[in-house]
């Protein structure tokens, strides 16, 4: 093996700091590159559709953990499940509302190519999505709050006893 001779100090730190600024630099690159395309895909899906369940999805993850803190949990489940259910409804009213952009531009061109349909359903793929992405987090969500309930907080049928604020 060959023997080399230690870069002097200045030389090493001056090496390493210029590393660790290319290294920064690419994490920044690569996540500017996520959500650059996360917000194309946004955009495509129809923002009228796609910003509103942006909207519930951060408002599903805060009743969640909202849920799993506090001890009153019955009413917060309630609400995550009606959410949840608005999402797909809103999601698959975006899927419609592609679909009639995908067939109106084939009407306005005439002819049927692939190009004309792409924008409609990208809009009709994406909405139900991205709503039954925010559906899950709901869901997975309240079978963790009921996970964490006790026996006692249920009937001889098995549904949830609703507590009083």
């Amino acid at each position: 093996m060959f023997k080399t001779r230690p870069v002097s100090g200045i030389r090493r730190n001056t090496i390493f700091h210029q590393h660790k600024a290319i290294t920064f630099e690419l994490v920044l690159n690569f996540k500017t590159k996520i959500m650059s395309a996360l917000l194309d895909k946004f955009n495509d899906g129809g923002p009228f559709f796609t910003y509103p369940l942006m909207i519930l999805l951060i408002v599903v993850i805060a009743l969640v953990v909202r849920g799993l803190i506090n001890r009153n949990k019955g009413k917060t489940i309630a609400l995550l499940a009606s959410l949840s259910w608005f999402a797909v409804a809103w999601g698959f009213l975006g899927r419609t509302f592609g679909l009639i952009v995908a067939f109106d531009n084939v009407q306005a061109s005439g002819e049927l190519t692939p190009h004309l349909l792409a924008e409609g359903l990208k809009m009709a793929i994406l909405n139900p999505l991205f709503a039954v992405v925010v559906f899950i987090i709901a869901r997975a969500g309240i079978l963790a709050m009921l996970m964490l309930k006790k026996r006692s907080d249920f009937n001889d049928k098995g549904k949830l006893i609703e507590e009083t604020e």
